[in-house]
């Protein structure tokens, strides 16, 4: 299997493709700069020069592209209709590191955990950015997409258990009562889903357990 983890220097995407190559997987970097992944091979080229050619041959393509700034915060949207665009019509996964904002909190769909009194102020256009290009997404039936939330607490540090809990469109909590998921275990989960999973054009939510 070949797979391509675009913005690979960040911190998920290292831990994607760290675990990846644990597994064996043929991996390429896609990054900006050098290659500080644990990956062999890499692409150097900013994901906005990507071309369909640059992206031919693999079995999936796992987007960890992420902007904080408030200024950049449209390119969630337009990286992703990008990627998707030089991706549409093939048999080529993508699959992106998604965000916990617009998970469901009720069963109607019409109530989201950023829409929650406690959600904190200062994530919340992140959270409409990301909620924004989920929606754009979600029109897209020319590509093999699959999104994946990670739990509200997404914890970079965090200890890599091996376990997770997956689930749907709806915010999960595990047998402690909360939504938490480290970075480490995420990325278990994305490998997982690129390799073996079936969740096309749906968007999924792992936390820990």
């Amino acid at each position: 299997m070949k797979i391509a983890v675009i913005c690979a220097n960040g911190k998920a995407g290292r831990l994607i493709v760290k675990e990846a190559v644990s597994r064996g997987i043929d991996v390429t970097a896609v990054v900006r700069e050098e290659n500080r992944t644990e990956a062999k091979m890499m692409l150097k080229k900013n994901l906005f020069d990507l071309t369909a050619a640059d992206l031919e041959g693999f079995d999936a393509v796992i987007d960890a592209f992420g902007v904080w700034t408030e200024d950049a915060l449209s390119q969630h949207s337009t990286s992703l209709k990008h990627l998707c665009d030089i991706l549409s019509g093939t048999d080529i996964r993508l699959l992106i590191v998604g965000g916990a904002g617009s998970l469901y909190v009720n069963p109607e769909h019409t109530l989201c955990v950023s829409d929650g009194p406690d959600f904190p102020e200062m994530f919340k256009p992140l959270a409409q950015a990301m909620a924004k290009s989920l929606d754009q997404l979600r029109k897209r039936g020319d590509v093999r997409w699959t999104y994946i939330s990670p739990a509200c607490d997404f914890q970079a540090d965090g200890e890599r258990t091996g376990k997770y809990i997956s689930a749907g469109e709806e915010l999960i909590l595990n047998s402690k009562g909360e939504s938490v998921i480290s970075y480490s275990d995420y990325a278990i989960a994305m490998i997982d889903e690129a390799v073996s999973g079936g969740s096309i054009q749906k968007r999924i939510s792992v936390t820990a357990e």
